[in-house]
């Protein structure tokens, strides 16, 4: 096989192929314990503190499942539109791993907790339906540290070390029908799509769904075929995904790639495929083994599942508002144009500007501030607007004082430099920094008088009745109290002094 492959630019590649996508996305849930034994699940530990013979593999130690992480399955079916099976059962998923210490991984395979769902998707004003063909339960593997090489990869490392306090969390994995979209909408189809997910399991809360930690990771499947033809090409699969943006980027470069093979007159190999954030790019992983060389069974140590009816039924009166009907709600509620409501959805900002207004402050000023200022900064930095050093509390305690008449927009920028530093919260700032605004009349009207002899022509036009021309006067006012003079009563100063 060939190393180097012709990228194809991805619109001119539209004009003579079609891409299918799948998508596999893991969602770790948010026990307290793992799936089949009692340790811990807390992200950070020290490696290997929170590991068990059960979880360890090791001779003689039995699992159970956990019943929380059941109750998560079915309500993440039930809001995907599945089927919840009457019964279905665990199966061994055989395999050399080393981050896996059983050498198999407990899994579901023709047998899923939930099946046959469907959700929908918004890009550009247009309502895409996602075809679900399966959400089944399965415990996460350990972690693998590659150290000595130059990539973090296995390829040029010296040695690797193993955390396993990851192997055995719950994961529920979320696994698409074919999708087919117009190509041209297929890679913010594919990010809108893990997106909805994350907000779904957020409102459902049964996950942190932080794609930063790896509690939600996706695997992007995408394959081409001629343009008026039907039969599926041979995909790639783009292994654990870690961001919105990611997914975006891994659909485009794979079908920029997949073209240029068949450009060439060359086949795709299927196989797994590595995402590098650096330049969106993918590189091969190993060659993408099907069902049947995992030699699935049933596992013999685990009673099948059998949900009673009556229990999913309280399971289906638990669910949240799904996200689509709360955001139209949401816009009803906020007086939101749908361009509004677009932006603030596409900035991923729709829940930080919801708990601002939750905390006190109009829908006007809570879009404002993370639309504007902080959007920029996320931008600035590279992150999501969510990693932000700052919560929708403290956004609205800084507004909440240019309410009062404290600061101002400028100063609440300062304000807001500090807040994010670190520095303390919005009073704490206010009052390190010294940015409170001066209102009091002494120190006002001495900085009008200034304001006044150094600027006589405007002056006098005030004095002529162009009472407008107070700005000017302002601004310099302004200008000499750094930005901290309360300006609705430096203009009425302005005018008495004037008048």
């Amino acid at each position: 096989m060939s190393t180097t492959t012709t990228l194809v630019p991805f619109e001119d590649a539209l004009t003579r192929y079609e891409p299918v996508m799948g998508l596999e996305v893991h969602v770790e849930l948010n026990t307290a314990t793992k799936m089949f034994c009692g340790c811990a699940t807390t992200f950070g530990a020290e490696p290997n503190t929170q590991v068990c013979p059960v979880c360890l593999g090791l001779p003689g130690a039995l699992p159970v499942v956990n019943e929380k992480a059941v109750e998560s399955a079915i309500r993440i079916g039930l809001a995907l539109n599945c089927e919840i099976a009457d019964w279905c059962r665990f199966a061994r998923k055989n395999y050399f791993y080393p981050d896996m210490p059983k050498n198999f991984q407990t899994s579901q395979y023709d047998e899923p907790i939930a099946y046959n769902g469907w959700t929908e998707v918004e890009v550009d004003g247009e309502v895409f339906r996602i075809e679900i063909e399966r959400a089944h339960m399965e415990e996460d593997t350990g972690k693998s540290l590659h150290v000595g090489g130059s990539t973090g990869r296995i390829h040029g490392a010296s040695h690797s070390l193993l955390d396993y306090n990851r192997a055995g969390i719950p994961l529920i994995e979320i696994v698409t029908k074919p999708i087919e979209v117009p190509g041209d909408k297929a890679p913010s189809v594919a990010r809108a799509y893990v997106n909805h997910l994350r907000d779904l399991m957020l409102a459902l809360g049964v996950s942190d769904a932080r794609m930063d930690q790896g509690s939600l990771r996706a695997d992007v499947n995408l394959s081409l075929r001629p343009v008026g033809t039907t039969t599926f090409g041979t995909r790639s699969e783009t292994k654990n995904v870690n961001s919105f943006r990611s997914v975006e980027r891994a659909v485009r470069y794979e079908v920029s790639r997949h073209a240029g093979i068949l450009d060439a007159g060359g086949s795709v190999v299927q196989e797994t495929r590595h995402f590098h954030e650096s330049d969106g790019s993918t590189s091969a992983g190993r060659e993408k083994s099907d069902a049947e060389d995992y030699r699935y069974f049933p596992e013999p140590d685990l009673a099948p599942v059998a949900p009673s009816r009556e229990w999913v039924e309280e399971l289906r009166a638990t669910l949240p508002e799904p996200p689509a009907e709360r955001r139209k709600r949401l816009q009803s509620e906020w007086g939101f144009s749908d361009l509004d409501m677009r932006d603030t959805v596409g900035a991923g900002a729709l829940d930080l500007v919801a708990a601002t207004i939750e905390a006190g402050t109009s829908p006007a000023a809570a879009k404002k501030w993370w639309l504007g200022e902080l959007a920029r900064r996320s931008n600035e930095q590279g992150v999501d607007i969510a990693e932000l050093p700052i919560t929708p509390q403290q956004v609205a305690q800084i507004q909440s004082l240019i309410d009062a008449g404290r600061i101002n927009d400028k100063l609440a920028r300062s304000v807001f430099d500090g807040v994010l530093a670190g520095e303390g919260s919005a009073e704490e700032v206010v009052a390190a920094r010294g940015l409170e605004v001066v209102s009091d009349d002494g120190a006002l009207s001495a900085a009008v008088d200034q304001a006044i002899a150094d600027n006589p022509d405007v002056a006098e036009k005030i004095r002529g009745g162009k009472v407008q021309a107070a700005g000017a006067l302002i601004g310099a006012v302004m200008k000499q109290m750094r930005g901290q003079a309360d300006a609705a009563r430096v203009r009425e100063l302005i005018l008495e002094k004037l008048s």
